[in-house]
């Protein structure tokens, strides 16, 4: 299956997602809250629309999970052995604030692991992506494009620009190195960063969903790093029955 996917379908499919997120950014847009108070938008929603069609004419086969989609009972999604997990727009909230650090996500799920992902940011142009045996790209770069090979020295840390929690700090604060440089970043800009080698580890002890990382973490994993949960060390899963992320570290 995974010799199937055509990452240049994928690229073209988020470049199109973004480029219709960038018409309603350069306007005045409305926003309305879901039941779980997170902010949605017409961009949230024409972009769901782009990317979902276009996925399921190319890949009539594969089911798709988006955050904007209504959600498929455990008791079928378990049986999944392939799945799209899609979030077309992540940081909904930088988006409203137009600070540009939101991005369109899409991974290919496998057995309860990114094997594939796309991640394009619009307002920067600057796409990410990635698929399992074939490295981890930005634009045309091979990921990492750098290694810290001085992290006693200084350490760089991925942290959210809106979500920062008083347990990540405090995990922050323990990390040994002579300097620790906090970099704010939304939506899943932060797996990147780590991918690309620009951040050294980025935790997470705070909500995210399986939309907000699995295409990022498809870059990570690629890209020769890895996405721990905190509890046990463990890779995180995908396609669980609480599709909640646990605390996590990206390192």
């Amino acid at each position: 299956m995974l010799d199937s996917i055509d990452m240049e379908e994928l690229k073209a499919i988020a470049l199109q997602a973004g480029e219709a997120i960038m018409q309603i950014y350069a306007r005045e847009f409305s926003v309305r809250y879901k039941n779980d108070a997170s902010p949605l938008t017409e961009a949230d929603l024409k972009a769901n629309e782009i990317i979902c069609s276009q996925l399921q004419t190319l890949y009539p086969n594969i089911p798709i999970m988006s955050e904007e989609n209504q959600e498929t009972p455990y008791e079928i999604r378990k049986n999944w052995e392939y799945y799209w997990c899609v979030d077309p727009i992540d940081g909904t909230k930088e988006f409203i604030k137009r600070n540009g650090d939101f991005t369109v996500n899409i991974a290919l799920i496998h057995n309860q692991t990114p094997v594939a992902g796309v991640v394009y940011a619009p307002v920067f142009d600057v796409l990410y992506w990635a698929k399992k045996g074939c490295g981890a790209y930005k634009n045309s770069q091979k990921l990492p494009l750098r290694s810290n090979t001085h992290n006693e020295d200084t350490l760089y840390v991925a942290v959210s620009r809106s979500h920062v929690t008083q347990e990540t700090q405090k995990f922050i604060d323990t990390l040994h190195a002579k300097e620790v440089v906090q970099i704010s970043k939304g939506s899943s800009l932060k797996l990147c960063m780590v991918a690309a080698g620009e951040a050294d580890i980025y935790p997470r002890f705070g909500e995210t969903m399986e939309w907000d990382t699995a295409a990022g973490d498809a870059l990570v994993r690629e890209a020769g790093k890895m996405s721990y949960q905190y509890a046990n060390g463990e890779p995180l899963l995908y396609n669980k029955e609480n599709l909640l992320n646990p605390w996590f570290v990206v390192r």
